[in-house]
Order: structure tokens, then C-alpha cells, then sequence
């Protein structure tokens, strides 16, 4: 039982800690814009380059019959 005197504090401090570093990232500004990396992984700008930023040639997908 005199774990508890030790673990329920020690659980508070780890709750405190994450509150603390989570209002950090919303006044950074992390959290601003939460679609844009979703938008440009679904929809490839058509920039008609077919290298990669490497300068390697990107895989083309093609329909099968």
C-alpha cells in the first residue's frame, strides 16, 4: 500500500508534464493545418515531371485488364 504514496504522485507529475508539452504544440502552431499533408499524398500535383526529387524515374501505375 506505500507504493501508492509514491506512484499517485509520480502519475500526476506524467499527467502535468503532458498537458504542459500538449498546449505547447497548439501555441506553436503544430496543429494549424491537419489536412495538408493528407491533400498532398492523396492528390499528386500534376507538374508533369516524372522524376523524383532523387532524379530517379517515379513509378507509373497502369490498369490491368
Amino acid at each position: 500500500m506505500e507504493i501508492l504514496l509514491l506512484l499517485i504522485p509520480l502519475s500526476a507529475l506524467v499527467v502535468a508534464a503532458a498537458v504542459v508539452m500538449f498546449f505547447r504544440a497548439v501555441d506553436s502552431g503544430q496543429f494549424e493545418d491537419l489536412e495538408r499533408q493528407g491533400r498532398t499524398t492523396l492528390f499528386e500535383e500534376p507538374d508533369g515531371d516524372s522524376r523524383d526529387r532523387h532524379g530517379e524515374a517515379k513509378p507509373t501505375l497502369t490498369k490491368s485488364a
